[in-house]
């Protein structure tokens, strides 16, 4: 029998909100966007979206778009509260559940929070398959209206985990890119037909873009190069973040 200690998850999330910082601090951070009114740390920046991504790389964002207002989807799932601990303590706001397991009331709050915040969704959690949307978040970019940006995240040879999703743990000093694909818009009142349609049009322009990050991150180069220019389009803004400015 698996025994669960109440206090275990706040006390995570309270070394994490120390802890994290400090190590994620120490890594190069190289951003590409496509759009850029769809970054909140950009003055053109406009609207409210869904952020999409794997969630193998939840370590990047949840530091990098910390204190941004965002409202992330989190599992039920005792392992949630891990996440839902350190999110809080990152400044994120949580909900809590799953698009497409019994999560009703999820969706729902969801959908309310849409009308305020940015969503976060890893819409290949909480329990994978790995690198695959699950349809529950094209529906719930159906019914807000808020499109989905696809981003894609990655470490320069990172550390790990033995887990579903192959967790990832940035090496101290190493290489953290990030990639932001061009926001995509999901029809309302779609049929089954159509929503997976989506489904998949999502899946692969997340996949692409995690490929280029992790090309670039691979790469060690401070900009991204001609070839992910080319696939990106002309119009993609490159942004190098120093330490001191996240």
């Amino acid at each position: 029998m698996r025994i669960r200690i109440s206090w275990l998850p706040k006390l995570v999330g309270l070394v994490a909100g120390i802890v994290l910082p400090v190590w994620m601090r120490t890594l190069r951070y190289r951003y590409y966007i496509v759009d850029p009114t769809v970054d909140p740390n950009r003055p053109e920046y406009r609207g409210r979206y869904i952020y999409a991504f794997w969630h193998e790389m939840m370590l990047h964002p949840v530091y990098a778009r910390r204190n941004h207002g965002i409202h992330m989807l989190v599992s039920r799932h005792g392992d949630g509260e891990y996440i839902a601990q350190v999110g809080k303590r990152m400044g994120f706001g949580t909900v809590r559940g799953s698009t497409n397991r019994g999560g009703v009331q999820a969706i729902r709050e969801l959908m309310r929070q849409g009308k305020q915040f940015n969503l976060t969704i890893t819409p290949d959690g909480p329990r994978g398959p790995r690198r695959q949307v699950q349809i529950g978040m094209i529906y719930v970019a159906s019914r807000t209206g808020l499109p989905i940006v696809p981003i894609g995240f990655a470490f320069r040879r990172p550390w790990r985990i033995n887990s579903w999703d192959r967790f990832a743990i940035p090496k101290p000093f190493s290489i953290a890119t990030s990639v932001g694909g061009d926001p995509i818009t999901v029809p309302k009142d779609l049929d089954r037909q159509g929503l997976e349609r989506y489904r998949l049009k999502v899946q692969t322009a997340i996949a692409q873009a995690t490929e280029l990050a992790e090309r670039w991150a691979e790469s060690g180069r401070r900009n991204p190069d001609q070839v992910l220019l080319q696939q990106m389009g002309d119009e993609a803004i490159v942004a190098t973040l120093s330490r001191t400015s996240l």
